[in-house]
């Protein structure tokens, strides 16, 4: 009994320490074309090992990115972050094998959650880019020249599989959402990355989003239903100008609000460009801001220019409530967030487009009826000895 007990110990003890020298570890690799690093960390999740050797003189980084375990049918990447932790706006080294047997090694500006890993230009400069594969496991080769950056970095490392000659999005759970470290390249020492910074980057990002959909998305096409719809009851007037007002000059007001926040995230975020987003909501501000100096210079209903004034006024509004909608979709398609949100919102503009459309049906008939009633009173008065327009017939007062 004492002696079976001795053997499975021996046993147990024996495989342990043999999986442990066995097993990968980056300090003991060796590189088939004799490349030789300064530093290397063993990453946590997917099978990865970074090799790097950092010149302090010349601010370059020259990697070795490591991906075992892994088939011919898969991509690989590994990126540096210059903003934030996390995917988005990530600097990414691509490689996978080609139908043809030979490796493809690209870079790729990650810009967004729904990217593609489209090939583009980084917001460094990258050289000696080259990849190789060889018993299940892929290698990127690169130099980056780091300029700008801090010595301490966020670096990100994925995979996922291909379709064809291109990759399709990587698995949103398990070790695919863990894959993210710092890195100093002076020290050598890896670890997560600074939570903190990222939350923070994540509230300004949220609140931005807030603050426009609240402004351009909704206040906006309230404030111009506000005109529209409720100046057509007389007892209104001029409420419904007051009332106008305020909406849209509390819209403006928040608006601002949320494109500034949106003007500081991108100069905290280089490498990221969300260059529609941003444009349109340029565009928003300029012609938002041209609607508030236009009200300073209305003329009077009676002025021979207020026609044209009208016309401008509700064109470029128009263009502002169209403009906002869509921007603020664009910013769902950045953020990401959960359905809800997207839903909710959707579900709120379909509800202000129904109350529109009821109500333009229900103004159409207020105004046919006044139009029949001033018609018959017309009629009622030439028949009295009027002719309408104050004057009198057949000489009678």
């Amino acid at each position: 009994m004492g002696v079976g007990l001795t053997g499975v110990f021996l046993s147990f003890a024996i495989t342990t320490l043999f999986s442990s020298s066995f097993a990968q570890t980056c300090s003991t690799y060796a590189f088939a074309s004799n490349k030789v690093f300064s530093a290397c960390n063993d990453l946590p999740v997917l099978n990865s090992f970074l090799h790097y050797t950092y010149n302090p003189s010349s601010k370059t980084l020259r990697i070795a990115y490591r991906h075992t375990n892994i088939g011919s049918s898969r991509w690989i990447a590994w990126a540096i972050n210059p903003a934030s932790q996390g995917m988005v706006g990530s600097q990414a080294l691509v490689a996978f094998q080609q139908s043809d047997g030979k490796m493809r090694a690209y870079t790729a500006p990650v810009t967004g959650y729904t990217t593609q890993l489209q090939e583009g230009d980084l917001s460094f400069p990258v050289s000696d880019l080259s990849a190789t594969y060889s018993n299940n496991e892929m290698i990127i080769f690169a130099t980056l020249s780091l300029q700008n950056a801090s010595t301490i970095l966020n670096q990100v490392w994925q995979d996922g599989q291909l379709s064809g000659s291109s990759p399709v999005a990587h698995a949103t759970s398990g070790d695919n959402v863990k894959s993210m470290a710092s890195l100093n390249v002076l020290s050598g020492e890896s670890g997560s990355a600074p939570a903190a910074r990222s939350s923070s980057k994540n509230k300004k990002r949220n609140i931005h989003g807030v603050l426009n959909a609240i402004s351009w998305g909704i206040m906006m096409p309230l404030g111009a239903i506000l005109a529209r719809y409720v100046r057509v009851f007389e007892s209104a007037d001029p409420a419904w100008f007051y009332l106008h007002v305020t909406c849209q000059t509390a819209g403006y007001i928040i608006g601002v609000a949320g494109w500034a926040t949106g003007i500081r995230l991108g100069s905290q975020s280089p490498g990221i460009q969300f260059t529609s987003h941003r444009v349109i909501g340029i565009i928003l501000f300029c012609l938002a801001t041209l609607q508030v100096i236009a009200l300073l210079v209305r003329p009077k209903k009676d002025h021979k220019y207020r026609i044209y004034w009208n016309l401008y006024h509700h064109s470029l509004g128009y263009s502002i409530i169209v403009l906002g909608i869509i921007n603020i979709f664009k910013g769902f398609d950045i953020l990401n967030p959960e359905k809800k949100w997207k839903r909710g919102y959707t579900g709120i503009i379909i509800g202000v487009a129904i109350v529109a459309l009821v109500l333009e049906a229900y103004t159409w008939f207020v105004v046919w009826r006044r139009k029949k009633a001033e018609k018959a009173q017309k009629m009622s008065n030439g028949r009295n000895g009027h002719n309408g327009y104050g004057g009198v017939t057949n000489g009678r007062v």
